[in-house]
């Protein structure tokens, strides 16, 4: 596709290939979007190649170099049009002196929910309102509409189970600005009485305890079925592996016969580009006889598989959250010694992440076998080390140094760390081979966390006191271990079938 995209980028810019810019590549991929929906294919091939010959002066690649960022606090404020300038600038100036106690995604959360939900929703019923001091009119037409919200996707009205949380931080909003009043003169012009009152957060337990409720639900229907999903996640890799292997031993254009359909092995021009994906070998592409749809990439679906099972492992074994997980590098693998006997035990280093809490995992020998055969992975794949890829934060919006992340793919172009939400994407395909369905038929899902309430729920019924669960899951508090385990039938989660150890992938 490069000379197409070649022609484009020369065609729309009218320069000849060794004066293009980066502009000229943004502008192609916006046209592609604007015409198509998506960017026109080899965009991101354009610019590594630009790039490299040095004509594009840019260490990033397309995918970061069109990423935000952290955005100042007034563009956040101003993406919610607020009409009101003296509120608005009353917002940015609250929303500046909060930024630096917490981290950009939760601070992101606050702007959402002060300048959003809170006073954009009361401006867009009350044009031309000006001031903090709501009549009680406004005040509790806003709380009415605050129970339910408009799903952005499905168009459907939900109820908003955080809506005490809203309230909460909204009065946490003007009992600031009172106390600043004190020490700041600015601030005395707005400070006014919370229309949120204490008694606003009286239902706060009942919604805590019907939030934790559903939790263990959850996890009562789900961790039952987990070691069907573990078999499935091995079944699925172990089989593609084995079509991958057949088809590699057939000649380009051969036919060949595999789980009693016969394949054929098609060679593309761009299918002779070398791939480390695939052990240094170009991708593999097969066919069934007679048929004519797509053709299959047979290596991204054998590394599809890998990394499915990989995920499951790692967090049912671990109970990391999904961004520990993608956290992980190489050289959080460490040993200790222990001092009374001298034996040498792997540990596991997680990163500080929600909790800005460093904690250590003892490796079971399950987990071992897991990484082992991740890290053989990707040796085998790039020359017997691991490849050094920065990682993007989605949370903080910011990208990380160059380390040797565990859990990266190279699935075309270049290596690129997991994101949260492929993590989830893994977990969902093999969820669909399983064919599990919930109470009501539909199909069963799990996200990340819900291995983490499994991995709980499995430590502290086995016995595991509730501090040592806290500390290997890095809770600050009791409060929220104890929260996570469910009462499950039998005799503490006896009668759960125990689950084989992985093989190697």
């Amino acid at each position: 596709m490069w000379p197409r995209t070649r022609a484009w980028l020369i065609l729309h810019a009218g320069r000849d290939l060794h004066e293009l810019t980066a502009e000229d590549i943004f502008h192609v991929r916006a046209l592609g979007r604007r015409l198509r929906g998506e960017a026109f294919i080899g965009t991101h091939t354009a610019w590594e190649l630009l790039r490299g010959v040095g004509v594009i002066q840019s260490k990033e690649t397309l995918k970061d170099a069109l990423r935000y960022g952290q955005r100042p606090t007034n563009e956040l404020v101003d993406s919610y049009n607020i009409q009101s300038t003296a509120i608005r600038n009353v917002l940015v100036r609250y929303l500046d002196e909060r930024r630096p106690g917490v981290d950009y995604g939760s601070f992101r959360g606050l702007v959402r929910e002060l300048a959003g939900v809170f006073w954009a929703d009361i401006e867009a019923r009350h044009p031309g309102i000006d001031t903090l001091r709501l009549p009680d009119d406004v005040i509790d037409g806003w709380k009415q509409r605050l129970v339910t919200y408009v799903h952005s996707k499905s168009g459907e009205v939900e109820e908003r189970r955080g809506r005490i949380a809203v309230m909460m931080r909204v009065r946490g909003f003007y009992l600031d600005i009172q106390e600043w009043a004190h020490e700041d003169p600015f601030w005395a012009q707005w400070a006014v009485p919370s229309p949120i009152t204490r008694g606003d957060g009286a239902g706060n337990h009942r919604i805590y305890k019907q939030t934790t409720a559903r939790m263990h639900q959850r996890v009562r229907e789900r961790l039952p079925h987990l070691p069907l999903l573990t078999q499935t996640a091995e079944r699925v890799h172990r089989e593609a592996a084995a079509l991958l292997e057949a088809a590699r031993a057939t000649p380009p254009n051969g036919i060949f016969e595999h789980g009693g359909t016969s394949y054929v092995r098609e060679l593309l021009k761009v299918n002779q580009v070398p791939s480390r994906l695939d052990h240094g070998s170009p991708h593999v592409y097969i066919r069934p006889v007679g048929a004519t749809g797509r053709r299959i990439n047979q290596s991204l679906v054998e590394d599809d598989a890998f990394w499915s099972w990989a995920v499951i492992e790692t967090l049912r074994h671990t109970g990391v959250r999904a961004e520990e997980l993608t956290e992980l590098t190489h050289l959080e693998l460490v040993s200790y010694r222990l001092p009374e006997t001298g034996e040498v035990v792997p540990l596991l280093q997680i990163i500080p992440s929600k909790s800005n809490e460093e904690r250590l995992l003892l490796v079971s020998p399950e987990l071992a076998s897991v990484l082992a055969t991740i890290i053989k992975r990707l040796h085998d794949a790039n020359g017997g080390k691991i490849p050094l890829v920065a990682r993007y934060d989605s949370h903080e919006r910011v990208t990380g140094p160059l380390l040797p992340h565990l859990f990266q793919r190279r699935p075309y172009w270049q290596p690129q760390v997991m994101s949260e939400a492929a993590v989830k994407h893994r977990l969902d395909r093999t969820l669909e081979a399983t064919g599990l369905r919930d109470q009501a038929g539909q199909p069963l899902t799990y996200t990340p966390h819900d291995f983490r309430r499994m991995f709980a729920t499995e430590a502290v019924t086995g016995g595991l006191p509730v501090h040592i669960a806290a500390r290997i899951l890095g809770h600050k508090t009791l409060t929220t271990t104890q929260a996570l385990p469910c009462g499950l039938p039998g005799r503490a989660g006896a009668d759960l079938p125990r689950l084989p150890r992985p093989a190697p992938g």
